[in-house]
């Protein structure tokens, strides 16, 4: 069943646990992560990044993620990643996604504010939820090096809780994804977090909040996020990795066949996938929720 992001981590405000977002690029991975959803009976939030328009695009993949929501047992938000654009939001929002991201975070804290307010207000007209960013979730796994491709030290990208409440009350957003040394891709090495800002920012404003770069972190850390503030947890890099592992192990044990399909090809990617996002889920607290 279709939600809104709003609906949906309400719910894990209350419950205190965190929802997965997971992006999809592929039939495929829609297929694993809504199926895994149902079985574990969990909200869940399938997303479509605005960067992942050279894999596929959103008028071809859009239509299958909000199918997938409306026949699915369970809660599923259909929500945009790192909205590029004002007009990617809005042509989201027109598709009938219940959600957005609208990304302004590498610019000017006033433009950020009016941008991110625009796109709330068109959004909010027709029912469906906003998340934005303040703060950095960087690129580079050497520290707070680079984010949105600019150079930041680690202290300029952890978000200021007091710019954070001042951000939320202007725009309205119904989530704010915030930089606490969290970074996008695979970590090279260890990340340097800094978990009680997460809480000096909920004790500045009350709302959810979302952790991005979330593949990689241990369980420890994810718990203490979630019981800290974290509502909606980024999780897609290693979720492909499983996925291609998967693959890679099928091609491997069938080598000596004459004949591969692939459509089993395709189970044996879903059928990692689905392992992986079960673990998430349970690492997240939102299993069994609904």
């Amino acid at each position: 069943m279709l939600a809104t992001l709003k609906e949906v981590l309400e719910k894990a405000e209350q419950g205190n646990y965190a929802v997965g977002a997971f992006n999809c690029t592929s039939l495929e991975s829609g297929m694993a992560i809504v199926e895994t959803a149902e079985e574990l009976n969990s909200p869940v939030i399938l997303q479509y990044a605005d960067s992942h328009r050279h894999l596929i695009s959103i008028d071809v993949i859009g239509p299958i993620m909000l199918q997938l929501a409306k026949i699915a047992k369970v809660p599923v938000v259909v929500h945009l990643d790192h909205g590029a654009s004002i007009e990617s939001c809005r042509h989201a929002v027109d598709m009938g996604f219940t959600s957005v991201m609208y990304d302004a975070s590498a610019k000017p804290f006033e433009d950020n504010v009016a941008e991110t307010r625009n796109v709330v207000e068109y959004a909010h007209e027709r029912g469906a939820s906003v998340e934005a960013e303040l703060g950095h979730i960087l690129t580079s796994k050497a520290g707070a090096a680079e984010g949105n491709g600019k150079s930041y030290t680690r202290e300029e990208a952890y978000t200021d809780p007091e710019m954070a409440k001042e951000f939320i009350e202007r725009t309205n957003v119904d989530a704010l994804a915030i930089g606490f040394g969290t970074a996008h891709g695979i970590y090279t090495e260890k990340p340097v977090l800094d978990l009680n800002r997460i809480a000096l920012i909920k004790s500045a404003k009350d709302i959810p909040y979302v952790m991005h770069g979330g593949s990689g972190l241990s369980e420890e850390e994810y718990r203490t996020a979630i019981h800290n503030g974290i509502r909606k947890i980024n999780y897609y890099t290693y979720l492909s990795l499983a996925g291609g592992r998967g693959v890679m192990q099928y091609l491997e044990d069938k080598k000596d066949k004459d004949a591969i399909y692939f459509e089993d090809i395709a189970k044996a990617g879903i059928t990692a996938m689905k392992a992986d996002v079960k673990r998430a889920m349970k690492i997240f607290e939102s299993d069994g929720k609904i």
